[in-house]
């Protein structure tokens, strides 16, 4: 028996022009989505998704809410359309959307919480200056002990953020230490470390400092009692009520992404098909790498969904 995973995108995956193609096909079911997304955030989100620049799109503050808001409108369509899946899973600000897919959170709030994440994690940066990188090749076990030994020898902050695949780590830091970290792991062999889209530290102890506001923003939203499997961040484990999912986003601000868990955990749990519902092919391209007996599929503009929906037809007997 099929069983689909949607696996929502987080921030790094935007690009200008996000959503524009749908907006446009399907005017009259997505129209409300924008409409009233740039009332919530209070400036005109739709614009720049459809128009802004790569730099414009790279403010944290309107990065979240832009990939939350393609990342959605993308799964409405797909639903539309008859594709429904079976377990959900979100990287990082992507967990937000998958816990409105499992209705968890009204999408009005969950965009309310990513806009005020987005607007405190663009603070930290601000008094701490720092971002993230990729490291390609070396084990997360490599990457992690470099971490340690630099931040030991410059006394700046650089840690594993995400476990993405066993050939990519993210790590996070401190702009110093990103430097520093990365000078390192070149001279010591590693010749792809490349920093991300991404305007913070973010998945660092360095996010602790606004923990406790943002976790306000949560303690006064309503949360519900999972409606399909969502797998966590944290924990690369089930989401069983609405307390815990709660909880578990409080918990993500500063801990490491578990993306290589929750995928082993996916196709230990005989997922068939991996659909990235959003913009760009980052995951897509994890999922490819981690677990290649397992179709993976890119749904974030109109010609990716037709081209999803073709292939996930075929594959039913």
């Amino acid at each position: 028996m099929d069983r689909i995973a949607f696996l929502f995108p987080g921030q790094g995956s935007q690009i200008p022009g996000m959503g524009k193609d749908f907006a446009e096909e399907y005017a009259e079911r997505v129209e409300k989505y924008y409409v009233m997304a740039d009332r919530i955030v209070g400036f005109p989100l739709s614009r720049l998704c459809f128009t802004g620049g790569a730099e414009e799109l790279r403010d944290t503050s309107v990065t979240q809410p832009g990939v939350f808001l393609t990342s959605l409108v993308a799964s409405a369509v797909l639903q539309d359309l008859g594709v429904r899946p079976d377990v959900v899973a979100g990287h990082s600000l992507g967990e937000y959307t998958a816990l409105v897919h499992a209705e968890v959170l009204a999408w009005e709030d969950a965009l309310r919480l990513v806009r005020v994440r987005g607007e405190l994690m663009s603070r930290v940066n601000r008094r701490t200056p720092g971002g993230m990188a990729a490291v390609l090749g070396p084990s997360a076990e490599w990457v992690g002990d470099l971490c340690a030994e630099v931040s030991r020898a410059t006394g700046e902050f650089v840690a594993v953020a995400n476990y993405n695949s066993p050939s990519q780590t993210v790590v996070s830091g401190s702009a110093p230490g990103l430097e520093a970290f990365t000078a390192a792991a070149r001279a010591q062999g590693a010749r792809h470390v490349t920093p991300l889209k991404v305007g913070a530290p973010f998945h660092s102890p360095l996010m602790k400092e606004v923990e406790e506001e943002f976790g306000a923003h949560l303690d006064a939203t309503s949360f519900a009692t999972p409606s399909l499997p969502v797998v966590a961040n944290s924990t690369a484990g089930y989401i069983h009520s609405g307390s815990a999912a709660r909880e578990l986003l409080k918990l993500q601000l500063s801990s490491s992404v578990l993306w290589q868990q929750t995928l082993e955990l996916l196709v230990k749990e005989e997922v068939t098909a991996f659909v990235e519902v959003g913009p760009g092919r980052v995951l897509t391209n994890i999922c490819r790498g981690t677990a290649p007996k397992v179709p993976a599929m890119t749904a974030g503009t109109v010609g990716q969904v037709r081209q999803a929906l073709a292939r996930l037809t075929a594959q039913q007997p």
